[in-house]
């Protein structure tokens, strides 16, 4: 028993400090936006590029070279050009915001200027990811039909398919940032969506469902208030169990629905403790007939 509590005593501090060290940082990028890209979007793209300058500023990054870009990292700054870089490349991964990102307009020559500033949570990734794949897709059920343009009235579906088990779950975020959940379904109790190995699913679909899950499915179409929306969806699998966030049904007619801060207040948590939770982040356009 002495013997056993030495170990325990030896163990301990290694556990605690097994889990990635969370880091604060903080980053600004300018992007020029080409004439065919809204402000919204160049917006979206400026805050995405600033996020992902500031991991590889504090973590490297996983390549050195691409078809279009070099990458050079030094102890102090990552030069990197960002046509090429994505978050897959970078070696850690954004928690959460600890400011709300921050953008500034200008126009210079007629051309849209848009820097953003970011400050958040973020940790380094040690471990390879799971290589599952996620697409919506807008009025069709195979994977050609995957978009990020819908209009008013479009049907939204999801396939998914991953190489291992593990757990998932489907958020969205409206214009006025509502986040509602649309896996697990309403109507299910367990709070818990399993995935098998190699299966590829297909979710808001009631025909593609077991016939024993037929009657918990919910169906979707786009809706639109003004002319143009950006809403994202938030795919988030784990090989770990984890319960879907406390929220509430507010009509007959919507997903069930929490606040966008309680949202990621619940994903931050959960990421926190569980280093193999994944999110891939989506944004759609859905255009107003």
């Amino acid at each position: 028993m002495k013997n056993l509590f030495s170990i325990l005593l030896i163990c301990f501090p290694f556990l605690l400090f097994s889990q990635n060290k969370i880091h604060k940082i903080c980053s600004e990028e300018t992007y020029n936006a080409p004439p065919n890209v809204s402000l919204e979007d160049a917006k979206r793209i400026a805050i995405e590029r600033a996020k992902i300058k500031a991991l590889a500023d504090e973590f490297g990054t996983l390549i050195s070279q691409t078809n279009t870009s070099v990458i050079q990292n030094n102890s102090e700054q990552s030069n990197i050009d960002f046509k090429s870089l994505s978050a897959s490349e970078v070696k850690g991964e954004w928690l959460e915001d600890t400011e709300e990102p921050q953008t500034q307009i200008l126009y210079e020559q007629n051309m849209l200027i848009v820097k953003a500033t970011v400050c958040g949570k973020a940790r380094e990734i040690t471990r390879a990811s799971i290589n599952f794949t996620s697409k919506v897709l807008r009025n069709g059920k195979d994977d050609k039909y995957e978009s990020d343009q819908f209009n008013e009235n479009d049907d939204l579906f999801l396939s998914f398919q991953s190489p291992a088990e593990g757990y998932l779950a489907v958020y969205l975020i409206d214009d006025e940032q509502k986040a509602f959940c649309l896996l697990p379904y309403s109507k299910d109790n367990d709070g818990q969506v399993y995935v098998e190995h190699g299966q590829r699913y297909l979710f808001f679909d009631v025909n593609s469902a077991p016939e024993k899950e037929k009657k918990l499915v919910d169906e979707f179409s786009m809706t639109c208030t003004k002319a143009i929306e950006y809403n994202q969806i938030y795919i988030i699998f784990s090989p770990n169990p984890f319960t879907k966030a406390n929220d509430n049904q507010i009509g007959n007619s919507l997903p069930r629905e929490l606040s966008y801060q309680d949202f990621q207040q619940w994903l931050t948590k959960n990421r926190n403790v569980d280093e193999k939770m994944q999110v891939e982040l989506k944004t759609i356009q859905i255009n107003k007939k």
